[in-house]
């Protein structure tokens, strides 16, 4: 019984059948791929678009505070 479980099981595929499966395997890992980069970039636009309104805020802010802190009193505001 050890001599049976000792061989390696082999298969012969006809070399066309066997390409065949290989460009389909090829196309759906393309496609997985496309769609992973996809998914990625919509990801990044998101956090960009985010990062730049924290940005915004925080620089609209700083200008408020310098307006007030210096040239309203300045003006007589």
């Amino acid at each position: 019984m050890s001599e049976a479980s000792d061989k390696i099981p082999s298969v012969v595929v006809d070399p066309a059948d066997f390409n065949e499966v290989l460009e389909k395997l090829n196309n759906i890992d393309e496609k997985i791929e496309f769609v992973n980069s996809e998914v990625a970039q919509r990801i990044g636009k998101k956090v960009g678009r985010d990062i730049g309104i924290l940005y915004g805020a925080v620089a609209g802010i700083i200008m408020f505070l310098l307006y007030l802190l210096f040239l309203a009193p300045m003006l007589n505001i």
